[in-house]
């Protein structure tokens, strides 16, 4: 059988009558009642009167609730154990071992074992018989120390696993006990090592469906250690009075060791053949992990101490079990260091291009297939395609964590902000390391790999009827089914994500050190640029005087020597003098072109309406005289340099009148697009003027934006010092922005120019 998610999905889909929800909403730790093998008191710490008591004081304290509910504890207690118990009590939320305490029923000592914890204003004393013959602590712990030493010796989490199960069993005599593995936080869980005696079918390697153990139980696990049911068939005992009068709701029993357990997983017990059962709770980094679960076939009471015994074993198997992981974790991190190596040893500042070369490396870093790298705006990819949106997705959840942070899926098609067009052959898993706050990262893809399991019970029907009904199914029954999870990848472990981390760390220095290099380039290249416009100015401005000098002379000699002079030296001298005007242009031009880098943008909001119709003012009668129509729509505001984007617009319109067709409409149009610049990146705002004048040849296109670069001669297509588009060029580059054009000849040249960001 093929199921998609066989932990939830299928559960959910189950229907009969049996409401899993009712189960999964049940508010376990209120359900008014403890085990009858105890009592408990609940008593306003700062007064000492009795608050809420088990119905069955009377036969265990000597005293009813009814009497001690709103009386003092100093009836039940000597004053000076209250004093102890609120000392160890207020230190603790869960619940801790007392000292045996001995008190006065009926003429007679009774020995009690006194658990106690705080909940809210209220200490909760929880009773329960000691036996004459009752093992001390000193003994369990001897056990538990050995069982310690040994565990210690493990050298694989497997080994730990099967340890603890061993160790556990030989501790307590339960007739079956097994170590879960949950997938996930809210997953199924996985049978990862078992104990168990002779007969009895083994579970080693199934899976339990996630409605095993529903959200609010997983959650009890997480905050208590331990949890014991003595019977399963015990009736139990209600509270008195059933709900507190502060908040008309049962008593908190959340931390309570004698809180008995839901309807629901009785009779999962019971179907199970289960009599009385315990559970450990195994934490990985404050969350649970998994549980060490034990089961009776007979009813057992667990006395507290050996409750304690195991509480403690399961804190130090916990322990062990997250430094075996980081061992391993460190292990194949130091077996990765020397991929790592040779991926940033090519790190240049061309991070896109260097990081993601031709070949595999970065993929092969975490047994991945696919890499991509967003930065920018920029997306370079390696190996699997990647849909655009998810791309976006991963952006804006990189954008919130602090750079460094990791975060993976194994199951992408289940994440709630997932995007609709994930293809069955694209990702099913993701790891994604953040760069920055603005959203770039580093992320490795897998696709999907279909995994089988062998579950304990059908995972789409955990609900059968029964004798009596509709039940949860039974387990044991030799019937194993096995499906197949698809629309998974391999998981991410922890060593892929400590790999990511390092590797994050690594381009973070050399970002860091390019960027260093890289300001110290820009500041020279700015020296240098400040020194060569300072030149190009006092250059410009001085030669002007001794041109002015040379044209006044040639024409003082034509003036007053002509007569005398043959044609051919009149020839000459009128050609120096024109070319003395030319030069005189074209240093006019260079001044111009040099107070562009020298002076200071002064950018605003600014309607590019406005901005062309004083364009036109200058340039419209060159077009006119071209017989050129100007074709235009309402024009929206741009961020700009009101005066330079001036320029730039009658330069372009200039050269539009000079290159338009030789015949035809002639037109040129400006107008305003969302468009990707050549460079990548998001659609931004760009201002276009496209005519359909006499085009430019590709193989010229990209000298048109150099200085003093003309197509045509000197006295062709209107003439002109080659200048003008090398003031638009600069201008754009000024404000942040790009240029570019598209040209066919004898179909019009059409350019483009974005401003840069606003603020920027």
């Amino acid at each position: 059988m093929s199921l998609p998610d066989p932990g939830r999905e299928a559960e959910a889909a189950a229907a009969i009558g049996f409401d899993l929800s009712e189960c999964a909403q049940e508010p376990i730790h209120r359900l008014g009642r403890i085990q009858s093998h105890g009592t408990l008191l609940a008593v306003e710490a700062d007064t000492g009167t009795v608050d809420t008591a088990a119905l069955n004081t009377g036969c265990l304290l000597g005293i009813a609730a009814e009497e001690l509910v709103g009386g003092p504890i100093t009836r039940v207690l000597s004053p000076e154990q209250w004093a102890e118990a609120l000392e160890i009590g207020a230190q603790h939320e869960a619940a801790s071992l007392l000292l045996p305490l001995a008190i006065e029923v009926a003429g007679a000592p009774r020995m009690l074992d006194v658990t106690a914890h705080r909940q809210g204003p209220l200490l909760v004393l929880e009773c329960e018989p000691r036996a004459a013959a009752a093992p001390h602590f000193a003994r369990f712990y001897q056990g538990v120390r050995q069982a310690l030493t040994r565990l210690r010796s493990s050298r694989t989490a497997a080994e730990c696993y099967q340890e603890a199960t061993h160790e556990i069993r030989a501790l307590t005599g339960f007739d079956r006990v097994v170590a879960y593995r949950f997938d996930g936080e809210n997953g199924p869980g996985e049978v990862v090592a078992e104990e168990l005696t002779a007969g009895h079918e083994p579970w080693l390697g199934l899976w339990f469906p996630a409605s095993d153990i529903p959200p609010q139980a997983r959650r009890l696990y997480r905050d208590n250690w331990i949890r014991a049911i003595a019977d399963v068939d015990d009736a139990g005992v209600g509270l008195h009075p059933p709900l507190r009068a502060d908040s008309s709701l049962p008593l908190d029993l959340s931390n309570s060791v004698l809180r008995t357990v839901s309807g629901f997983h009785l009779e999962y017990l019971r179907n199970i053949g289960v009599k009385s059962s315990m559970s450990v709770s195994v934490l990985r980094e404050g969350e649970l992990w998994g549980l060490i679960a034990c089961h009776g076939y007979d009813a057992v009471t667990i006395p507290p101490e050996l409750r304690a015994a195991c509480e403690f074993f399961g804190v130090a198997f916990s322990l062990q079990l997250a430094v075996i992981e980081e061992r391993e974790q460190a292990e194949a991190l130091t077996a990765s260091r020397e991929r790592l190596g040779r991926i940033t040893s090519r790190v240049t500042s061309d991070l896109e291009d260097s990081l993601l070369a031709g070949d595999d490396a970065l993929r092969t870093l975490l047994d991945a297939d696919g890499a991509v790298l967003c930065r920018g705006g920029r997306s370079a990819i390696s190996g699997i395609s990647v849909p655009p949106a998810l791309l976006e997705t991963l952006r804006a959840r990189a954008a919130g964590p602090a750079p460094g942070t990791v975060w993976s899926t194994d199951r992408l098609s289940e994440e709630p902000d997932r995007p609709d067009d994930l293809a069955e052959s694209g990702p099913a898993g993701v790891l994604m390391v953040s760069l920055s706050r603005s959203g770039d990262f580093l992320a490795w893809f897998r696709r999907a790999r279909p995994a089988a399991r062998q579950w304990a019970t059908d995972p789409s029907r955990p609900v059968q009827v029964g004798p009596r009904g509709e039940r949860l199914t039974p387990r044991g029954s030799g019937a194993v089914f096995r499906a197949v999870v698809r629309g998974r990848s391999l998981p991410w472990t922890p060593t892929d994500r400590a790999t990511a981390q390092e590797l994050w760390r690594t381009l973070t220095g050399l970002v860091l050190r390019h960027e260093a290099e890289l300001a110290a380039l820009n500041e020279q290249l700015r020296i240098t640029n400040s020194d060569l416009d300072s030149f190009a100015h006092a250059a410009a401005h001085d030669l002007k005087e001794p041109l002015r000098g040379i044209s006044n002379a040639a024409t003082f000699v034509i003036e007053d020597a002509a007569a005398e002079l043959d044609a051919t030296t009149v020839r000459r001298m009128l050609t120096m003098r024109r070319l003395v005007g030319r030069m005189d242009e074209l240093l006019n031009s260079l001044l111009h072109f040099a107070r562009l880098g020298r002076g200071g943008l002064h950018r605003t909001r600014v309607p590019l309406d406005r901005v062309l119709d004083s364009a036109l003012d200058v340039a419209g009668e060159r077009l006119a005289e071209a017989h050129v129509r100007v074709v235009r729509n309402d024009l929206p505001e741009v961020y700009a340099d009101e005066d330079r984007l001036y320029e730039v617009l009658v330069n372009l319109l200039v050269n539009a009148a000079k290159y338009a067709a030789d015949q035809g409409d002639r037109t040129v149009e400006v107008r305003v697009d969302m468009l990707r610049p050549p460079s990548g990146g998001h659609p931004q705002q760009a201002v276009v003027v496209r005519d359909n004048g006499i085009g430019i040849p590709s193989d010229q296109q990209h000298e048109v934006f150099e200085l003093f670069r003309r197509l045509h001669g000197p006295g062709e297509r209107g003439g002109g010092t080659g200048v003008g588009l090398a003031v638009v060029k600069r201008v754009v580059e000024r404000h942040g922005g790009e240029l570019w054009l598209d040209s066919e000849p004898g179909r019009g040249t059409a350019f483009f120019f974005t401003l840069g960001q606003e603020g920027g």
